[in-house]
């Protein structure tokens, strides 16, 4: 789904059903997210007008969270943890492994739209670092061999 084709009739019924909400606008954002699985460019005016703020500060609250997506998620979202566990137990090198595997950045998805990378700040599984999520599936002590394995097990479920 490219930017042009998002749904702005399911924007404004999220807009049109929190905007009088005090503190409306992460709840929208929430809900624009949860209902698209981003939250499109074009929607900012929308939500800047229901609101009564500038398109500006809309902008900035979607850029100063990093759970809020500003593009189409992949098919298969990959959370790589950045916790001080895992940072301690080369968490680094796999994101730098993982980043270089899929061609991109975190916040970005593979051009042939199967991964989303997205940093993570635990997991839980601290015991078991480094960690990586895809698709709420938890795995430990991820090596980078290990999350090319991953990934052809879930290229191969598909």
């Amino acid at each position: 789904m490219s930017q042009s084709d998002w749904d702005k009739n399911a924007v404004t019924q999220v807009i049109d059903s929190l905007k009088d909400k005090p503190g409306a606008m992460l709840p929208i954002l929430h809900g624009i997210q949860d209902t698209l699985g981003y939250i499109p460019k074009g929607s900012v005016p929308l939500i800047a007008s229901a609101l009564n703020v500038s398109r500006a500060e809309v902008h900035g609250v979607i850029t100063f969270y990093h759970y809020f997506r500003e593009s189409p998620p992949g098919k298969h979202t990959i959370h790589v943890c950045r916790a001080e566990s895992c940072q301690s137990m080369n968490g680094f090198e796999l994101e730098v492994h993982a980043k270089a595997k899929l061609g991109i950045d975190y916040h970005e998805t593979t051009q042939d739209g199967n991964f989303s990378l997205e940093p993570v700040y635990c997991l839980g599984n601290c015991g078991c670092s480094p960690a990586v999520s895809i698709d709420g599936e938890v795995y430990g002590r991820v090596t980078p061999e290990r999350f090319d394995e991953i990934l052809d097990e879930v290229r191969a479920q598909a």
